[in-house]
């Protein structure tokens, strides 16, 4: 990727939080609900009308929204993302002490999630239409079929309750915490890149360099794993971006069944107490993850593939 791909790539992402920021600001702002009367009825207090009022002035959320979101945007860019009205701390402080654990729980899916789905996939691949595959595809339905919360709670019930094997409660402390919110999210990403990576295999493996690798003496494995499976790499490459980011964005349900304190957690906090500032950041900082992702990912096309690199010099 050339430096003036880069830039334009960058001016885009700065759009899109922008304009993404700024959708997500009406849509809170429009949703029934009032974060000072919430904070004060989980606070046990009763207040009066008044009370509410001066609340509100202090927060400045009587004023008309495009002020109240100018007023949080030019916060924003001076690395300021508010106050969260819930517990009165700073956001950024909020949202940076729950990146690391969720970031824990995504890669250590992610990994658990190829070590299964790669070797399953090629397997199948190679052993087309034999018992070995149709196994391994009934598995793989049962992966995408089932949800992911469904998953977890018979993990919970089975490893965690019935045996106590694990802890039921995961803090993040340890190792032996992080296992299985891990299996439940990896469990469905496995059986949809078991999939992928069946498919990938099987379309290079009718290419004709394999015949002619084949014609020159190779080995099958040699031209499984040397041929075919660097050739089956880069779109794989591309699901593996688009999953972290949903991974970072889209555990809340998993994190709460184990009550795990990451980013997903966060926000469901944020969204029971109308949090608008805590909403916001979260959004923004997610969006914003995904979007460097997706942008590395497109970089790392270049070190993969040398027919890109090739292109590149010319």
């Amino acid at each position: 990727m050339s430096v003036k791909q880069l830039g334009r790539r960058l001016l885009q992402i700065v759009i899109v939080l922008i304009g993404i920021s700024f959708f997500t600001f009406i849509l809170t702002y429009l949703a029934p609900g009032d974060p000072v009367r919430t904070r004060y009825a989980a606070s046990g207090m009763v207040p009066t009308e008044k009370e509410l009022q001066e609340e509100r002035e202090r927060l400045g959320l009587n004023d008309p929204v495009l002020v109240q979101y100018g007023r949080w945007l030019g916060k924003v860019l001076h690395g300021d993302f508010g106050t969260s009205y819930s517990n009165g701390k700073p956001v950024a402080e909020l949202l940076s002490v729950r990146l690391l654990p969720t970031l824990k729980l995504a890669f250590s899916a992610l990994i658990l999630m190829l070590l299964v789905a790669v070797p399953l996939g090629m397997l199948s691949a190679v052993y087309k239409n034999t018992w070995v595959d149709y196994l391994v595809r009934g598995v793989t339905f049962l992966g995408v079929s089932i949800p992911n919360f469904w998953v977890g709670l018979i993990l919970l019930y089975v490893v965690a309750l019935k045996f106590s094997l694990l802890p039921v409660i995961s803090t993040g402390d340890g190792f032996e915490k992080i296992i299985l919110p891990a299996i439940t999210l990896a469990f469905a990403m496995a059986g949809k890149y078991t999939r992928q990576v069946r498919t990938a295999v099987l379309e290079e493996l009718n290419k004709d360099y394999v015949t002619g690798a084949r014609a020159r003496g190779m080995s099958e494995q040699e031209i499984l794993w040397k041929q075919v499976f660097p050739n089956a790499l880069l779109p794989l490459i591309t699901l593996l971006g688009l999953s972290l980011g949903n991974l970072l964005g889209g555990t809340a349900v998993v994190e709460v069944i184990f009550t795990y304190p990451g980013l997903g957690n966060l926000a469901v906090q944020a969204i029971t107490a109308y949090d608008y500032s805590l909403i916001q950041g979260y959004v923004l900082w997610v969006a914003l993850i995904y979007m460097v992702i997706n942008l590395l990912v497109d970089m790392s096309y270049t070190f993969v593939d040398p027919r890109i690199r090739r292109n590149e010099r010319g």
